[in-house]
Order: C-alpha cells, then structure tokens, then sequence
C-alpha cells in the first residue's frame, strides 16, 4: 500500500527533474507507477525514491516521462491559431525578414510530430518565392513519440482537421497510413528537450519567428513555468509571435509581450524596442506635460449596491430600473448582467459589445459576452469569448468551469479536466462580486461543489 509520504515524495521528485506538477487526482495513476517502477528495479519504494532524488537518473526519467506524457495531438489542431498563423503572423514575418529570406520556428512539446508539421506546412503555403528558407524544430521529451515524429507517418485520425486540398498536396497515403511529404520532412527537424533544464543554443536570443507552446504550462511547476516563458520570450525575434495553448496565460500585459486577437484566437506578439531618441543637439527637448489628475475610483452608488442586492435576490426588473442609464463601465456590466438574467439576450449583447469596443482588455465584458451567446446557442463564438476572459485574467475561475464544462459536453475529456482543475483551485479566491454577476444564482460552495462533480465526471487521470 502506497503511504502518503511516499506518493508526495514522488510527485515532488517529478517536479524537482522534470518540472511537472501533479494535481491530488494524480495519485491514483502515481501510485501503481512507483509501485511498477521499484519493482523493476528489485528495490523497495523507500530505496527507489532514495536513488531517484541522489542524482540525475536519465534511463528512468526517459521511462517515467514516456508513461506520464500526454500525447494526444493531430495535425492543425484549433484551427483558428493556424487561421491568425497564416494570415497575421507569418504575412508580418515574411515582411521583417525580407532582407534574410529566412523563417524560423518553434514546436515545444510537440509529441508525435503533427503541430511542427503544421508550422512548416504553414509556413510552405505563405512564402512569397522559392528562395525563402524554413526550418522549424519541435522539441519534447518523451523519445518514443519522438521516434514517430521523425519517421512522419499518420493515421488518419490524426488529419481529421486537414483540409482536403492540403492533405492531397503535402501527404501521400500507404500501408502505415498518411506519411509527410518529402518536401516538408526536410524543413523539419526533432530533438529531445527537457524544458525544466536550460539549454543555451536551443533558447539563444533573438532566433524564432514563431513559437508554438500549447497546454505545457498548466502542467509545470510555477517556478519552471516561469523560466520556461522567460526563454521563450528572450527566443523569440522582437516582432515575433509565441501562441499558447486555451487553457495557459499569460494575462493582459506580460513582461516583453502584447497580448493580441484575431481569427477567434489570441496569442502575444513580442514588443518591438522603439527607436533610440535623436541627440539633444539635433531637437529640442519638449515642453513637459502637466502630471495627469491623480486617479481616484469612482464614489458608491447606492442605487449600484442596491441593484447588486437584487441580482442576488433574482429581482431583475426592480434592479434594472435602477440603472436606466448607466455610464461607468461596472454599472453597464451589471446592467447587461440583469438584461441577460431578464431574457432580453439582444439588449445584453449589444452592451457587451460596446463594453468591449470601449475596452477590448475587459474579462468581465468578454465573460458577459460569452454567457449571452452561450444561452443563444452560439457556443462556438461563446467559446471564443471564456478564452478571452480567462486569458486577460489568468486568476478568474468562472469562464474555466464554463469551459470545462463545454469541453466535457463536446467528449473531450481530458481538457475538460484541465479547465475544471484549473477552476477548482481559483475558486476559493474568486471575487464575490464576480460570484454574484456570473454565477448564474449559485454561490461559491454551491460552484465548487459543481466543479468537483464535474471533474468526476470527466474520468481522466493524467
């Protein structure tokens, strides 16, 4: 039987050399593992964990990160990344490395192959003239799927989300099923990288266009998460794009990187340095500008607080006719908040819609957003709309249980439970007021209490 001490002395082992964080869930796949492990090694656990904390173990870290990775992929998968890829990102590269004719880009753990495939395919179909040079290089450390990726062979489960035209021009079928076109296989090169261990020539400064790094930093430890954005950013070329994967954040305004949005999908572009200013002796110096008013927040409304206590009370026609027309941003929040509770979802996106045309930045207007069009059926635009939120504030809870729970509806299971890990430990410092505009009428043990059903449901253990 597996004691505590010895489970959580193996998942903090885990995190020490390979980065990775374990949630509670973990223990019943962590267990059997070291039970399987030590006994391989005719060792008991006590002496198996003793030799896997004393020194770098690269034999069995190589068998422990094949049984513990997540491999599931497919070749362009979430389509509207690919879509903001070819028709923002690499059309601004293509312009900034015009004089080098060169495009470099980046798949971290890019398992079976499929996402680095894509950046190059990608990339092939955007280049203005045969004389451009692509390379792309997809890193992971699990070497099995390592193994799969080099040799560049697919099933067809793996295009499902292929266009037909590309998969006529870049695959030829066969007996092991779909294989790469020879002409993309050579922009395309692997090697196995371990992401909590710095790496000078992989991370040297300035060098990639492009990085994808798509649902890792949820499963890192915070202090290898971190250093793991620190390179990447560093990595990139000023002007170069890093896209994450829906359910990791940056927030609104990282160090080095702007947060931008097209085609549905968010991703951040790395901040262009300004110009140096001219010498003094060649322009004046401007006149200084007055300091701006110090900012004070705005007074209390008591008709706000009183339209807050009846949202909580379900009274949204009474609450309503307190804001007939409101004009800070919070109480055109709580009013669209109250028109949505009161049915009228075209008065509830409409405001939405002007919050964010006001501030595009707002989590609180994309949320609002995002649950209108959910109730209208549009889940996929409504989807579009929890990212944003969750994106511009990694710290709010609602549209990651919102989202999970839409993942779990679609059979995705295993980002459901992300999403819902990822809720469940927010929630207990979620802001009350964000409790009572987007809870849809339950508190907050009433919403842990969904969370963890939820979760269960899912059935996953990663």
């Amino acid at each position: 039987m597996i004691v505590d001490a010895e489970a959580g002395r193996f998942r903090e082992l885990l995190g020490r050399w390979l980065g990775w964080t374990f949630s509670d869930r973990d223990a019943g796949q962590l267990g059997p593992l070291l039970v399987e492990r030590s006994h391989v090694h005719r060792m008991s656990r006590g002496e198996y964990l003793n030799r896997l904390a004393a020194r770098p173990w690269n034999s069995e870290m190589t068998e422990l990160i094949e049984q513990l990775s997540i491999t599931e992929t497919y070749f362009f998968r979430h389509g509207e990344q690919f879509r903001a890829l070819r028709e923002e990102a690499l059309p601004r590269r293509i312009i900034d490395r015009a004089g080098q004719r060169t495009l470099r880009m980046l798949s971290v753990a890019c398992s079976s192959g499929e996402e680095a495939y894509s950046l190059a395919i990608s990339a092939k179909e955007s280049l203005p003239g045969p004389d451009w040079l692509v390379s792309v290089l997809g890193v992971d450390a699990n070497p099995a799927v390592l193994g799969q990726a080099t040799e560049g062979w697919y099933s067809a489960w793996s295009l499902r989300e292929t266009p037909e035209a590309v998969k006529r021009r870049w695959f030829r079928s066969g007996e092991r099923g779909f294989g790469v076109d020879e002409e993309i296989r050579r922009l395309v090169q692997f090697r196995q990288h371990n992401v909590a261990e710095p790496d000078a020539t992989l991370w040297r400064p300035g060098q990639y266009d492009v990085i994808f790094c798509r649902n890792l930093l949820m499963y890192l430890v915070p202090t290898v998460a971190q250093e793991l954005v620190e390179r990447m950013t560093a990595a990139l070329a000023p002007g170069g794009f890093l896209f994450l994967g829906h359910t990791d954040s940056l927030g609104a305004d990282p160090d080095g990187l702007e947060l931008r949005q097209t085609h549905e999908a968010f991703y951040y572009r790395r901040r262009v340095p300004s110009a140096d200013p001219p010498p003094m002796a060649a322009a004046p110096r401007p006149a200084p500008r007055p300091a701006p008013p110090p900012q004070h927040p705005p007074p209390s409304s008591d008709a706000y607080q009183k339209a807050v206590t009846l949202l909580a009370d379900e009274r949204f026609t009474d609450a309503l006719a307190l804001l007939p027309d409101p004009r800070l941003p919070r109480e055109r929040l709580l009013r669209g908040v109250l028109l949505a509770q009161a049915g009228r979802l075209d008065d509830a996106i409409d405001t939405a819609r002007r919050l964010i045309d006001d501030d595009g930045l707002n989590p609180d207007a994309h949320q609002l957003l995002g649950l209108c069009l959910d109730a209208a059926t549009a889940v996929g635009e409504a989807l579009a709309q929890y990212r944003l939120a969750a994106y511009l504030d990694p710290d709010f809870a609602l549209p990651r249980l919102r989202l999970g729970q839409l993942a779990r509806r679609d059979g995705d299971a295993r980002t459901a439970a992300g999403e819902l890990e990822r809720a469940l430990a927010l929630l207990p410092a979620e802001d009350d007021l964000r409790i009572t505009l987007f809870g849809g009428g339950f508190g907050r043990i009433a919403l842990t209490t969904l969370c963890r059903a939820e979760l269960d449901a899912c059935g996953v253990h990663r």
